[in-house]
C-alpha cells in the first residue's frame, strides 16, 4: 500500500488496536483528525492524558472512578444491603442506565475463561467475599449469558452460598419486541424458569 505520511499511518495503526475498529474505520477517524483544528486536536489528547493520570479503580467495587471509594459507595441514597456483581464496568453503566436497580456494586474485571488463561486470581473475587461478610444481604450474580458467564455464575454461587448471604441471578429471557419462533431452546427455557406473578 502507498504510503504517503508515517504520522498518518502511525495514527491509523494506534486506532487499529481499538476492539471493533477495522483498519478502513481506523483510516477514516485518523482523516477526520486530521481535518479537525489544532486546538480541538490538543483537547482531545487532554482529554486521553486525563483519562489515565485521574481514572482508577475503586478500592470498595472496583468500579473506575475519580474518587476512592467512588460516589456510588459512598452514596446514603443506596441499599447497601445488596450488590450486584458485573464483568466489567460497561455492565454497571448499563444498569443504571435503567433508574430500577438502588444497590451496590462489584466489577470482577472479567469473567473465568480458562481457554484464555483467566481464572479466580486473576478477578477481584476475594474482595467481593469479604464484602459478603459485612451486613449485605443479597448479592446478585449479572454475568453475561454465555458459557464464561454462566462458568463463572456457578464458580461464584458455591463460593458465596455458605457465608449465610442470598444469592440471585438476573432472569435471562425472551427480549421485547422479539418473537418465541425465533428464541432458541435455551432462552425459551430461561424464561420459564424465570417466569413471575403478574
Amino acid at each position: 500500500m502507498l504510503s504517503t505520511s508515517p504520522a498518518l499511518d502511525a495514527l491509523i495503526a494506534e486506532f487499529s488496536r481499538l476492539p471493533g475498529i477495522g483498519r478502513k474505520t481506523a483510516q477514516r477517524l485518523a482523516l477526520f483528525i486530521l481535518k479537525q483544528s489544532k486546538t480541538d486536536v490538543e483537547r482531545m489528547a487532554t482529554a486521553l492524558l486525563d483519562l489515565k493520570e485521574r481514572v482508577r479503580t475503586c478500592s470498595v467495587c472496583w468500579n473506575i472512578t475519580e474518587d476512592d471509594p467512588c460516589t456510588i459507595c459512598t452514596s446514603t441514597k443506596r441499599d447497601h444491603h445488596i450488590i450486584c456483581v458485573v464483568e466489567e464496568s460497561n455492565d454497571v453503566f448499563a444498569i443504571e442506565k435503567t433508574n430500577e436497580f438502588r444497590g451496590l456494586y462489584h466489577v470482577l474485571g472479567g469473567r473465568l475463561s480458562p481457554l484464555d488463561g483467566i481464572g479466580p486470581d486473576d478477578l477481584a473475587i476475594h474482595p467481593l467475599l469479604g464484602r459478603a461478610g459485612n451486613g449485605v444481604e443479597e448479592i446478585i450474580l449479572a454475568m453475561n449469558p454465555n458459557v464464561e458467564g454462566e462458568a463463572t455464575t456457578l464458580y461464584l454461587s458455591k463460593l458465596l452460598s455458605p457465608l449465610g448471604v442470598t444469592v440471585t441471578r438476573i432472569a435471562r429471557g425472551i427480549p421485547i419486541g422479539s418473537d418465541l419462533e425465533f428464541a432458541d431452546n435455551a432462552t425459551i427455557s430461561r424464561a420459564l424458569e424465570g417466569r413471575m406473578r403478574i
